[in-house]
């Protein structure tokens, strides 16, 4: 039988066949890549975790520690495949988590860059920085929602013995959308700091800005830092993209090394990376984030200590 050009019938015999221990996968997990996976996103997870507590920056949780934690899971599913590769199960845990792990840590870069706008000046966004967050945080939920869904329903299809290819297209768009909103995010952030540089506000009516902290060293390196994150982030997403395109028994779902660089590798350095440049040791602790919200001065006195902070921290 096919289905939008793709033979169904391999799918659906890697269950009933049990005979052949790679075909669940279209190959058995390598039992050390697994562990090495396991405990590097445990390590990262738990530093996250203190830091969030050290930096009392409590947001990282449901976003950072939480995608920390799904990785874990789907890593671990994918060592007890490397185990035992006939069961279904740990199949069935990994295809869910893996998929939808990194969209809360998304929601961490969203976060981060409105607080940079509000450090550096509201009137150079096109976005208010709390919409900003609002607006692409709701769309990584949307993206997590779709995912988690073409995920259970893919899922439950393998475990009926059924084609998952509806599923896998599900979770295709919810790729895809995540993707989109990657890109458009990347671009207003871009645009953003073109303006900042270039000192182009967009005109809007006279009224309290917050204060302007200047390009300083820290904040520089916070930028270059979610640049990067925003690199591996966008390289998995691509893969993710391409891998479902191309079907379930497709060349690349079925090759291990590509999920192994592609996505594996790729979330572990983005969490890695903000491990290292984490906003609560270059942008300030939790009582710092705060204080900005609440500090307001005139649009003309934050204008007047931009070009004079740019070398202060």
């Amino acid at each position: 039988m096919t289905i939008i050009g793709i033979d169904v019938h391999p799918v659906v015999d890697t269950i009933t066949k049990v005979d052949n221990e790679s075909e669940l996968y279209g190959y058995i997990p390598t039992r050390y890549v697994c562990i090495i996976f396991v405990v590097l996103y445990g390590l990262t997870t738990l530093i996250h975790a203190a830091q969030a507590i050290w930096s009392r920056l409590w947001w990282l949780f449901p976003t950072a520690v939480l995608a920390g934690i799904a990785e874990i899971l789907g890593w671990s599913g994918r060592l007890w495949s490397s185990i035992s590769p006939l069961l279904v199960d740990p199949y069935l845990i990994q295809i869910v988590t893996t998929i939808v792990a990194p969209t809360p840590f998304i929601a961490a870069n969203f976060v981060i860059l409105g607080h940079i706008i509000k450090r550096l000046g509201q009137q150079y966004s096109r976005l208010n920085a709390m919409w900003y967050t609002i607006i692409f945080c709701s769309c990584d939920v949307v993206a997590l929602i779709i995912q988690a869904l073409g995920g259970a329903k893919a899922a439950s299809a393998v475990e009926d013995f059924e084609d998952p290819t509806s599923g896998g297209n599900i979770m295709l768009g919810g790729i895809a959308f995540q993707l989109g909103a990657i890109c458009i995010y990347a671009l207003l952030a871009l645009e953003f700091l073109v303006r900042y540089h270039y000192d182009k506000p967009f005109k809007r009516k006279a009224g309290p800005l917050p204060k302007s902290f200047g390009l300083d060293r820290n904040t520089k390196t916070m930028i270059g830092a979610l640049f990067m994150m925003w690199i591996f982030l966008l390289i998995r997403s691509i893969y993710r993209t391409v891998e479902l395109s191309n079907g379930w028994t497709g060349r690349i779902i079925t090759t291990q090394v590509y999920f192994n660089v592609l996505d594996g590798a790729m979330i572990f350095l983005a969490m890695f990376t903000l491990n290292i440049f984490h906003p609560g040791i270059l942008m300030g602790k939790a009582d710092t984030w705060k204080g900005l919200n609440s500090s307001d001065v005139d649009p003309r006195d934050a204008e007047e200590k931009r070009p004079k902070d740019s070398s202060s921290a």
